[in-house]
């Protein structure tokens, strides 16, 4: 992932430096376990913990010569020990060192990823509660419906985080296992007592059962649930951008001091930060197609898992976390515009309540049918005439035959919209 999407933290995990660490780590703690079974001489793991270290720099020099990454970090950790060198990387093969440290940078990862949907969930609880009975016009097919809150609005948008929260969090247990089962995964030379060690150690589980490498469903599980969480980031993200259409201009994004929205048209203030989340969900949601396929293999491995990895996996968890991380800073500093949410509310001419007399009219002896019909042609009234629903209806025979003007007022209370959002918010645990 390039830099402009890549925050510090995150970077920090997939860099190649943290690999080659969490290679060393898991390396050490092979010796360790060896060394309590006996494998290998008393003392070996203290005087490798001493002394073993890298160079990224060294390891690519060794690599343009053998052409293989993890050679390439045993020879450099090696260079410069004693004996006791010849007991790093005993008795495993690569992946056994490779996937349990991929396991531990996906678990890293996805602790950071937690974190942040912690902080994203507080900046809509915020929105939520603060405007939970602030009334606007809700919309389906983009055409407006029936009065809602921007709070429940909001609130919808809790409860899907929510669920990505749980979904992650479930995820982060699925990758966080670890492999010493050797080249094919029948333990050949070590055995599963010291791959629970080493796991233990890591503080992973041991996979139950492994081949080469650790199965590939396990990191699509990961993965899936972050394409989701992409989707969820990018659905808020359209919700507000709509918002803040000028016809619309409900919301706005935050526009900084100095900030420029055009190279052409000065008056533009564009919501160029929820665009940007948008855009990388589709790199997200891309990103798990790979994901599935790569758990297909040939036997016991194959390595057409590996180039795709060191793609789909850093780049997948550097964009999530920048999108939630920016979602929650626009979300933080979102200008709500009251007026505008009271004037589109009223623009159709209280067209928003014809649920409500439609249901009036079947209470006191219409049929659905015929009171469907005469909320239909007064509704017309209002987008050809020009007149205000209720107006419209007050004029008609059928209407006036059947509903008093208390009812009519019954029927156009905003109230009755909203009677029930406090109950939603319980649910949900923000009352």
């Amino acid at each position: 992932m390039i830099d402009r999407y890549s925050l510090p933290d995150m970077k920090a995990i997939w860099s190649e430096r943290n690999k080659y660490q969490t290679w060393l780590d898991v390396e050490l703690a092979v010796c360790e376990a060896q060394e309590k079974a006996g494998k290998i001489p008393a003392a070996t793991t203290d005087k490798l913990r001493a002394s073993a270290n890298f160079s990224v720099e060294r390891i690519e020099e060794i690599e343009r010569e053998t052409h293989h990454d993890l050679i390439a970090f045993v020879k450099c950790v090696t260079e410069n020990l004693g004996d006791e060198g010849k007991y790093v990387h005993y008795g495993v093969t690569s992946y056994d060192i490779e996937d349990t440290a991929t396991a531990l940078r996906m678990k890293q990862a996805c602790d950071l990823i937690i974190d942040d949907l912690d902080k994203l969930l507080e900046a809509l609880a915020k929105l939520a509660r603060q405007h939970k009975m602030t009334p606007m016009i809700g919309r389906t097919h983009g055409v407006q419906a029936e009065p809602i809150t921007f709070g429940f609005k909001m609130a919808v948008h809790y409860s899907q985080f929510q669920r990505d929260l749980l979904r992650l969090k479930e995820a982060r247990e699925q990758i966080s296992v670890g492999k010493i089962s050797g080249a094919v995964g029948i333990f050949g030379n070590i055995g599963p007592d010291q791959e629970e060690m080493v796991c233990e150690r890591l503080g992973l589980k041991a996979a139950p059962i492994s081949t080469q490498i650790i199965q590939r469903d396990r990191h699509s599980a990961v993965l899936l649930p972050l394409a989701i969480l992409a989707s969820s980031c990018e659905n808020i993200a359209t919700e507000m951008r709509n918002l803040q259409r000028t016809e619309i201009l409900e919301v706005q994004e935050m526009f900084l001091p100095g900030q420029r929205g055009s190279s052409a048209m000065p008056h533009k203030r564009n919501p160029w930060r929820f665009e940007s989340i948008c855009g990388l969900a589709r790199v997200v949601r891309a990103n798990a197609i790979p994901a599935m396929e790569n758990i297909v293999s040939w036997h016991e491995r194959d390595l057409t898992n590996s180039a795709a990895e060191r793609v789909i996996i850093p780049d997948t968890f550097l964009a999530v976390d920048f999108m939630v991380q920016s979602l929650t800073r626009q979300l933080d500093r979102l200008e709500v515009n009251q007026d505008n949410m009271k004037r589109n509310l009223e623009m159709m001419g209280q067209l928003v309540f014809s649920e409500h007399v439609l249901l009036a009219l079947i209470q006191k002896g219409m049929t659905r049918e015929e009171g469907y019909k005469v909320c239909q042609r007064n509704a017309a009234k209002c987008w050809d005439d020009n007149v205000s629903f209720r107006e419209a209806l007050e004029q008609d025979g059928d209407v006036k035959r059947l509903l008093s003007s208390q009812d009519l007022d019954d029927c156009f209370d905003l109230h009755h919209h909203l009677r029930n959002v406090d109950r939603v918010f319980e649910r949900l645990g923000l009352a």
